[in-house]
């Protein structure tokens, strides 16, 4: 049993405090980024478009991220509060929100230049577990999105929460979703085994489903949501839709000519 007090804050210059989970933003855009340019894009005109598609994407995650938690999560209490909506830096971001901010911010894109959207989506399927897996470790640091009791020999005590052992499943999900996910999307990627675009996109959507489903039987449920039918998470239910829109996707792509 290990036990967690971390602060939120990473460091703090003059009155600004710079968070983990920011910096956790912050590394995972940057990483993403050096990944998709270095070592993903083959094409030069897309290598010249990416750097300006890196600020739509910034701002699809940011918007799509806020307003899905704002509307999915706790849409009584940001109702009652609307001002902290602007307030990201005290965490409550929804990873599908976001997600589907980067579509209409790719699909807007790729309308400005007349280019398929798949191509940039998926480069961003590919780079996204790298975001993940920081975003599930400051998830950790912060003591947020805990895992249920257990008396399993790696569990965590969050002092910051209470005294029960829990599972760390904020560490599963930056394995699975993070790092398991990369290897699998970056193996299909070099042996060139889905050349279309759009089936890493819809590849990308059925194994995150996946592991999230899985991964959420582990996870405390939303505190001011709880369990929903048949007792699943929120966070299930929604992995559901999506993991039928990724096996839509992956199969459309793959007949298409």
């Amino acid at each position: 049993m290990f036990t967690i007090n971390f602060d939120p804050v990473a460091f703090q210059i003059f009155s600004l405090e710079i968070r983990w989970y920011s910096l956790a933003y912050i590394f995972g855009i940057l990483f993403g980024w050096v990944y998709c340019k270095k070592i993903l894009i083959k094409d030069r005109y897309i290598f010249n478009l990416f750097d300006d598609f890196i600020t739509y994407l910034i701002i699809g995650i940011i918007l799509g991220g806020r307003l899905g938690y704002t509307f999915f999560y706790n849409f009584e209490y940001y109702l009652k509060n609307p001002i902290e909506i602007l307030m990201v830096w005290n965490g409550g971001m929804s990873f599908h929100g976001g997600l589907v901010g980067v579509v209409v911010a790719s699909k807007l894109f790729s309308i400005k230049h007349k280019i398929n959207q798949f191509v940039f989506l998926d480069l961003v399927a590919l780079s996204a577990p790298i975001g993940i897996f920081f975003g599930r470790i400051a998830n950790f640091i912060n003591s947020e999105l805990y895992g249920r009791a257990t008396e399993v020999p790696w569990s965590v005590q969050f002092l910051l929460i209470d005294n029960i052992k829990r599972h760390p499943s904020q560490l599963y999900e930056a394995f699975f979703e993070g790092i398991l996910l990369f290897l699998i999307l970056r193996y299909f990627f070099e042996k060139k085994f889905l050349k279309k675009p759009g089936q890493i996109s819809g590849l990308f959507l059925i194994l995150y489903s996946i592991f999230r489903f899985i991964l959420e039987f582990f996870r405390s449920p939303d505190p001011q949501i709880g369990y929903l039918i048949f007792d699943l998470t929120f966070g299930q239910l929604i992995s559901l839709v999506f993991l039928i829109i990724g096996i839509f996707l992956f199969f459309k792509k793959k007949n298409t000519n």
